[in-house]
């Protein structure tokens, strides 16, 4: 079994429509969409029997007022201001839940308690068994939120015996992109042909170097400025990052975005160009 993300440097390079055009071509897998502030995967996918589960992923502390003597430890203590000064509440929007003022209470009369700060589901589709996620806005802990996301996918994806996870990924570089690459065989790494894509692409081609993994680039829009798409394409190879392929702009994709297909459907070009990429990522895994 062999699991890729998915990933990109910054937003609207055109991932997750990347994502599910590949994920057509890939027999026997499991989706999963750990871009649990924005999850859109499903969009693009017939699904049904979309079931939900509530996902605890943060602690806050919680008073009993009856044991409270006011003896300002707490407020003393925390470094967060989660504490007022005179009455001793706990503001709940700066908590997070550290646990120091539990540990320095003198009367037990604090403990930290579970909060739900998701909901992640489970769900089948026309490409396959999908597993996405929605984090509460303003929530933390986004990072385990993508981690219980690709747990749950790998579990479904040994007991089922499928031989693909195809992940899509956050945008940026922060916790839950590290956490879509962790454990990952190979990243993908999807960017467009302007200035800032070019600028994300470098900080996120830092971060998968951390993991050592092998990674394949995909320009979208590669036509818009040729100039660019050469240097980023340049710049990858002397970093011993293939090309996958270059995706030109095309009214073909931006029309079956607008009826919710497939644009491997559509047209026989892109789709010669998608089984090209599914071709070079069995050979980088050494997939038959």
């Amino acid at each position: 079994m062999k699991e890729i993300t998915v990933i990109s440097g910054k937003g609207g390079t055109g991932k997750t429509t990347f994502t599910a055009n590949l994920a057509s071509l890939l027999d026997n897998l499991v989706l999963a969409d750990c871009d649990v502030d924005a999850p859109n995967l499903h969009l693009l996918l017939k699904i049904e029997n979309n079931q939900a589960e509530s996902y605890k992923g943060a602690k806050l502390a919680v008073k009993n007022q009856d044991l409270c003597i006011n003896c300002a430890k707490c407020y003393d203590y925390c470094r967060f201001k989660a504490i007022t000064a005179e009455t001793f509440e706990i503001k709940d929007l700066k908590c997070e839940g550290c646990g120091v003022c539990v540990e320095v209470c003198p009367t037990e009369a604090l403990r930290l308690e579970e909060i739900e700060t998701g909901t992640v589901y489970q769900a089948i589709s026309d490409l396959g068994d999908i597993i996405h996620a929605r984090l509460i806005p303003g929530a933390d802990t986004s990072g385990k939120l993508v981690s219980e996301v690709k747990k749950k996918a790998s579990e479904l994806a040994e007991k089922k015996k499928k031989d693909w996870i195809l992940i899509d990924g956050s945008p940026g570089i922060g916790c839950p992109v590290i956490a879509s690459l962790n454990g990952s065989d190979m990243a993908v790494l999807v960017t467009e042909a302007t200035l800032s894509g070019f600028s994300d692409l470098k900080r996120v081609i830092e971060v998968v170097n951390h993991f050592k993994i092998p990674a394949g680039l995909v320009i979208n829009k590669y036509d818009l400025n040729t100039e660019i798409s050469q240097k980023i394409e340049n710049y990858c190879q002397d970093l011993g990052i293939e090309t996958l392929t270059k995706i030109p702009y095309s009214r073909v994709i931006v029309e079956s975005l607008k009826k919710g297909e497939l644009f491997v459907n559509n047209d026989q070009d892109l789709r010669n160009k998608m089984l090209k990429v599914k071709l070079k990522i069995k050979e980088t895994l050494e997939v038959r």
